[in-house]
């Protein structure tokens, strides 16, 4: 069994990076709970695969008041903007928020309108969400997903919500139920993950020097300049 996401940012050397990002109010909180589990899942699920991966957290409240200035000054700064490059510069992203007024919190929302535009283009993403009741599970279609489509990430197919009969024990409990559904989202996340490229190395790519490896003078002299 895996620890749960850890508190630092950071990334493995030559494996993979998965940002747990949870905006629960409370310490401990049910929606950092439900993130590590679903974090714990596709780190393992990677690791049946043979891929060495790590979860870093990032829990939003730590990082309110700093949002609040980001959105009044177009500036991410300190905590902060680690938090923003753990995020962005990892290989996949696993997003908890617990349900208000029948939506995400304003505390989620706020962290992804932080982000540049273009940041999470094709990042493979994992969606959860925890509420009092069930009635409120279709939060992850009607809201969550559609505003990480819009900003071009790869969501998995799988979204997890728990509710609060779902952390109830008992063999005819909630447990098993959310077990399965928490194993398959950490499985699709993992799929995701393992068929892109690192996130080191696009880095690498990207800032590879274009005029690092020149055109011997010769080679272009015999093909023509072509």
């Amino acid at each position: 069994m895996t620890s749960e996401a850890k508190d630092v940012e950071g990334e493995t050397a030559d494996g993979r990076t998965i940002a747990v990002v949870s905006a629960g109010l409370g310490q401990p909180s049910s929606t950092r709970l439900l993130a590590d589990r679903l974090a714990s899942a596709a780190v393992d699920a990677l690791r049946g695969r043979g891929v060495e991966a790590e979860a870093v957290a990032v829990d939003l409240r730590d990082h309110a008041h700093q949002m609040v200035d980001a959105m009044l000054t177009g500036f991410t700064a300190g905590a902060l903007r680690d938090a923003v490059d753990t995020v962005v510069g990892a290989d996949g992203l696993v997003a908890v928020t617990p349900v208000f007024n029948a939506s995400y919190s304003g505390l989620f929302k706020t962290f992804f309108d932080v982000l540049e535009r273009g940041s999470l283009d094709g990042m493979p993403v994992l969606i959860g969400a925890t509420g009092g009741t069930a009635r409120h599970s279709l939060v992850l279609e009607h809201a969550v997903r559609p505003m990480f489509a819009y900003m071009r990430a790869v969501v998995a197919p799988t979204a997890v919500y728990a509710a609060a009969e779902d952390w109830g024990s008992g063999r005819s409990g909630g447990v098993d139920g959310l077990s399965e559904r928490v194993a398959r989202a950490g499985a699709e996340l993992a799929s995701l993950v393992a068929a892109r490229a690192p996130a080191a190395a696009r880095r690498d790519a990207a800032d590879a020097d274009p005029y690092a490896h020149p055109v011997p003078f010769e080679r272009l002299l015999a093909s023509g300049g072509q």
